[in-house]
């Protein structure tokens, strides 16, 4: 005997136990499936993107400056946090990867439901529901059931309840119409596009490379560089492309000619160059809002350098024995010929020039004293160095020395930067992301803009020869809208006798 209920207490207890492991499986798979654990997943990835903007990410340029500023206590905490990189840390692929399940788990769990209400109707329901419906209706009618319900089905249909069903329940006849069922289904090409969004972030997060460069004519890189944080360190890693980048030409238009080549006096910045890989050389182009794709890699316009350089340059030149002056355009590494056949070549520009070595780090963006370094050939082949400089340097001993016959002054110069920068990014998840934000813009549009519209007729005798009509219907959305139509409708249904 006490064998028997120990083992009926055992079995109990197993089954209380699997019961209680049941229980807590059940509710976590309903918090993971629950709308408000889904909307506290989006504050948290809205709250991490706040801070992607509010604190300045190692590939952007300028970070450099911008670390440097910080406090050796924000440098250790922000790296610590993976703040400056906040969008490839592991907690930001995680509430990416928890937002998908939940999307994931609350469509699988919702959809069934849904289905049955979109492909199966519920035609025949109770006519003191119908009556509580906004805009319900009730009157009496002289005709024949069965003749009334196919005028009130066909009235349906001209009024864009397409869908309609007749049903028969306990001797009252149903005749229900719908429009937009597909409405109902609309969460759910939203969800798969917020999960292909969310994939092509994670492609690019994962697999995507960025990186800067300058570029300058005649300058050929094969290399990106990136800025990385670890820790209280800033260090560079550089990538390889699979093609190199040579500088042709690099253009900047001004608002105002007289001012600097700074970025508030930029219209645009103008960056050509080719491209050379195995299938041959390729001319491109980068503009400030015109950016630049290659073999799945963008080309953007990043920043400049502050160094004053000159795209072209516009001489006088005055021939040392008296003779009649002459204006010759030269571009950047150019050459101009004169009337006896002397070579003018364009051979360097400072924006503040001085003799001797040029500082690197001096901002010559504003051109306080412009000079032109020339390379003068002269007929006999001989070869000779002249200057020709701007009115703030026109009296210089230097500036009046004739070289190969003639002196030269700087009538005009087009301002240019020393080098542009460009910035590469390899985005492996482009592609899905503007196919999932495609699908969204169509979805909530098409959400949004149409609504799920239901009408029901119930028909049943009142008396001999008398019909009691009643009528009713509901929608998702746009009532307004609605209840002007469903009126229509009942002023048509109630005059079809």
């Amino acid at each position: 005997m006490a064998t028997i209920e120990g083992n009926i207490t055992a079995a109990a207890v197993s089954a209380r136990s699997q019961t209680s492991s049941e229980n807590y499986l059940s509710r976590f798979l309903g918090l993971l499936a629950s709308v408000r654990f889904g909307i506290v997943l989006l504050c948290l990835l809205a709250l991490a993107c706040l801070v992607g903007m509010l604190v300045m990410q190692q590939n952007v340029d300028g970070f450099e400056n911008y670390y440097a500023a910080l406090t050796p206590a924000q440098r250790l905490v922000y790296s610590k946090l993976g703040l400056f990189n906040i969008y490839h840390v592991w907690y930001f692929n995680g509430l990416l990867a928890l937002l998908s399940l939940n999307i994931v788990l609350a469509s699988i769990e919702r959809l069934p439901k849904t289905w049955i209400f979109v492909s199966k109707p519920q035609v025949t329901v109770p006519v003191r529901w119908i009556q509580d419906q906004k805009g319900a209706t009730e009157f009496e009618v002289e005709d024949g059931a069965s003749s009334y319900s196919q005028k009130a089905q066909a009235l349906l249909k001209s009024n864009g309840w397409r869908r309609t069903r007749v049903a028969e329940k306990n001797g009252r006849t149903y005749v229900f119409g719908e429009k937009g069922v597909w409405n109902r289904l609309g969460a759910y090409p939203v969800h798969v596009a917020l999960l292909l969004i969310f994939v092509g972030g994670f492609l690019t997060a994962e697999y995507g490379v960025t990186g800067c460069f300058f570029n300058s004519p005649a300058n050929t890189e094969k290399q990106i560089y990136e800025t990385v944080v670890n820790l209280d360190s800033v260090n560079q890693v550089t990538w390889q492309m699979p093609f190199e980048v040579t500088g042709t030409d690099i253009e900047q238009k001004l608002i105002k000619k007289d001012g600097p080549i700074s970025a508030m006096n930029t219209i645009d910045w103008i960056t050509r160059f080719t491209i050379k890989d195995e299938t041959g050389t390729h001319e491109a182009s980068v503009q400030m809002n015109r950016p630049y794709d290659y073999r799945g890699y963008r080309f953007f316009q990043a920043s400049f350098v502050s160094t004053g350089r000159a795209r072209n340059i516009t001489l006088n030149v005055i021939p040392d024995n008296g003779g009649a002056a002459e204006t010759v355009n030269i571009p950047r590494d150019g050459t101009a010929t004169l009337a006896d056949g002397t070579k003018i070549r364009f051979a360097e520009f400072r924006g503040n020039f001085s003799i001797g070595k040029e500082d690197p780090d001096d901002d010559t963006s504003s051109y306080p004293n412009p000079g032109a370094v020339l390379k003068v050939s002269k007929p006999d082949g001989g070869v000779e160095t002249a200057y020709a400089f701007g009115a703030q340097m026109s009296n210089m001993p230097v500036a009046k020395k004739p070289v190969a016959g003639y002196t030269y002054q700087l009538a005009d110069f087009e301002k240019v930067s020393d080098k542009h920068i460009l910035s590469v990014q390899r985005d492996p998840g482009a592609t899905v992301v503007y196919v999932g934000f495609a699908l969204l813009f169509l979805t909530l549009v098409a959400t949004f803009f149409f609504s799920h519209q239901r009408v029901w007729v119930t028909i049943e005798e009142a008396r001999q020869g008398a019909l009691k009509v009643v009528a009713g219907g509901n929608v998702n959305r746009n009532q307004g809208a609605f209840d002007e139509k469903f009126k229509r409708f009942v002023r048509k249904l109630n005059a079809t006798a």
